[in-house]
């Protein structure tokens, strides 16, 4: 039978996973006892990783078979894993420390999705949240210089990069991480992983909403970011012509499959508002998002006129909610703002957001319509796995 000596020399040959050194020499093996025909063996370790324990399990007993131990106790001490502090009931949360996340959407681009963004952003700030924005829109992204941050550069903190600040509102842009003028030409695979790591690798506070601007449509940019975070709420951003308001369809039926509650819709450039006689003019067609958002069940939380001050305040990083308080379109935003926080605290009230349904049911690093992927799923529900 092998005595206590022979077990810790032999344990000298278990590997940590993920480093060149033993359990032994990082002092992880705390106690060794030989009972009879049997060992005990306790360990701690400092990871709370499943992985990590599994992969100690198994090492450990083929280890002790090498020296005659069949019947071997092991006890493995482990830290607990760490809970996520949001309102996450379930699913996947890459950024915890963030309690809601606002996802700004359009069906197609060149509706002021950005204008809006910066503008309901600054305005929930205003009125006392802690709030950021994350420019997630990989192909234009333009809030760097709407929040008059362009031409900054990125401080890097350990290995993760510092939001910037603007009017109280923690700030990062793709624009802001790339080369300016830098034109993107990335596969989906490419975008998923950018927003994830947008997400991960930035350091950011403990916030109360985090607006996150999306680029226009439907496509893997979104769902990675629902798959990432549990979205309390979606804002589509229109226009009033009909045109329009077909794409916002899809980008609201995108809300509804990826079961993220529906906060309201924006209408922009509802109106125009003459900057010599300030009367507002219906040039676009003003109120097409009523009936738009009765068929979703939701609400308009906001009918923003065209205002040239709008245009320059975006031009100059001069928000017009924060330098034109008592504009119309200031008025507007404030008011949308406070909207948009009450669903906030009503999606909480009633459970708050959950991301668990669009989860992938295919195990990690397996693509869902893999051929791997589609006999696990197949075991699963019978499907190919996708999410959908």
């Amino acid at each position: 039978m092998a005595t206590v000596a022979d077990i810790k020399n032999e344990l000298q040959s278990v590997l940590y996973p993920g480093f060149n050194k033993s359990i032994m020499d990082f002092g992880f093996v705390k106690d060794v006892q030989v009972n009879g025909s049997g060992v005990d063996i306790s360990i701690e370790i400092t990871s709370s990783a499943q992985d990590v324990e599994q992969q100690l399990r198994a090492d450990i007993t083929a280890c002790m078979q090498k020296v005659g131990v069949d019947d071997l106790k092991l006890e493995i001490k482990k830290p607990e894993a760490p809970k996520q502090q949001s309102n996450s009931m379930s699913g996947k949360n890459v950024a915890p420390q963030i309690k809601n996340f606002v996802m700004v959407s359009s069906g197609k681009g060149g509706v002021g999705k950005s204008t809006t963004t910066v503008n309901l952003a600054v305005a929930a700030a205003m009125q006392g949240k802690r709030v950021g924005i994350l420019d997630a829109d990989i192909y234009g992204p333009n809030i760097p210089r709407m929040m008059g941050l362009q031409g900054q550069d990125v401080e890097v903190v350990g290995n993760k990069a510092k939001p910037f600040k603007a009017y109280g509102v923690d700030v990062m842009s793709m624009g802001s991480l790339m080369e300016e003028g830098q034109a993107l030409i990335w596969r989906g695979a490419m975008i998923m992983k950018a927003i994830e790591q947008l997400l991960r690798d930035i350091l950011w506070e403990e916030l109360d909403i985090l607006f996150i601007d999306m680029p226009p449509g439907t496509g893997d940019a979104q769902l990675t970011l629902a798959q990432s975070v549990p979205v309390t709420a979606g804002v589509n951003v229109t226009t009033p012509q009909h045109v329009a308001l077909d794409d916002s369809r899809r980008s609201l039926d995108m809300f509804k499959k990826l079961h993220i509650p529906i906060a309201g819709i924006v209408e922009n450039m509802s109106g125009f508002v003459c900057p010599s006689c300030e009367t507002e003019s219906d040039i676009f067609g003003q109120g097409t998002c009523e009936e738009l958002a009765k068929q979703y069940d939701t609400q308009v939380l906001g009918n923003i006129p065209i205002e040239p001050s709008i245009r320059v305040g975006g031009d100059e990083g001069k928000p017009i909610v924060y330098h034109y308080p008592e504009s119309l379109s200031g008025k507007r935003y404030m008011k949308a703002a406070e909207t948009l926080i009450a669903q906030i605290d009503a999606v909480n009230a009633g459970g708050g957001a959950d991301n668990a349904a669009i989860q992938p049911n295919t195990p990690p690093g397996v693509s869902a319509c893999s051929t791997a992927g589609a006999t696990q799923a197949q075991k699963n529900d019978g499907g190919c796995g996708c999410s959908h």
